[in-house]
């Protein structure tokens, strides 16, 4: 198996297959495909599996591609990012959010990743459940717009905005505190909490949480801004186009660089 990671903004990732080769991505994630790939579509292990995937955030089906013979296939994200490869060993993980996961080999698994701590998950905006990618193989991962990679040290702590947190080794501790001070807490604009993540372990930081550009648009939109008149209608009338505009730019209408 060889792969490329091509483009700039909108990027995808090409991978040459050998026969019988076979990776698998969550549904709506394939580009395009050679005519000796073979699609399956199933639960992934069973019904219990695939609820087990879906209560994560990803869904209840997955897709298996197969090369009959040598063939070749692309996967793209469904907003700007930066992909992320990466060779796990057996038995080596990552804890990522639940839109993060591209496609993988059919040797990587893909399954829930429970939250230590419960206040983590109730006031962490990554939700309480998260998804956890083992090996061995490779696993492609998609984080929102540009990346940066920091490598705490044991005991380092860094305060985060829990959007822009993408991807963590499984050592790295998730926590959540309390913004301090009134007036941060009412005109500081950050929410009342932040992540806090506690070393040792490399965390992966992304630049563009999808929310903050859905917010953004919404600010501009007609009936949302400051002002209107349009009230509970003119916001739920805005989300709505909002879902719309990103869907026709992102593709799609469903419910992401080696290192």
């Amino acid at each position: 198996m060889k792969y490329d990671i091509s483009g700039t903004v909108m990027q995808t990732v090409a991978v040459d297959l050998a026969p019988g080769e076979t990776l698998y991505s969550q549904t709506n994630c394939m580009a395009w495909m050679s005519d000796t790939i073979e699609m399956n579509t199933h639960t992934g292990g069973g019904l219990f599996a695939g609820l087990k995937r879906s209560l994560s955030g990803g869904g209840l089906f997955i897709t298996e591609f197969t090369a009959r013979a040598a063939g070749h296939i692309a996967f793209a994200p469904r907003f700007p990012g930066t992909i992320i490869a990466r060779q796990l060993a057996a038995n080596e993980s990552l804890i990522c959010r639940k839109e993060t996961f591209l496609a993988a080999e059919k040797s990587v698994t893909l399954e829930i990743a429970w939250q230590q701590r419960i206040g983590a998950g109730f006031f962490g905006g990554a939700g309480f459940i998260l998804q956890k990618v083992t090996g061995p193989g490779v696993v492609w991962l998609d984080l929102a717009g540009e990346v940066v990679v920091r490598d705490l040290h044991p005991g380092e702590r860094l305060l985060v905005h829990a959007g822009h947190v993408g991807i963590q080794e499984p050592t790295v501790q998730f926590d959540i505190q309390m913004v301090r001070g009134f007036r941060n807490v009412l005109f500081g604009g950050e929410g009342l909490f932040l992540a806090t993540l506690t070393g040792p372990g490399k965390v992966f930081l992304q630049s563009m949480p999808i929310m903050n550009l859905a917010e953004e648009i919404g600010r501009y939109l007609p009936g949302t801004g400051e002002g209107s008149s349009g009230g509970a209608v003119g916001t739920a009338a805005g989300a709505a186009v909002v879902g719309g505009l990103l869907g026709g730019l992102f593709g799609g209408n469903d419910d992401r660089n080696d290192f």
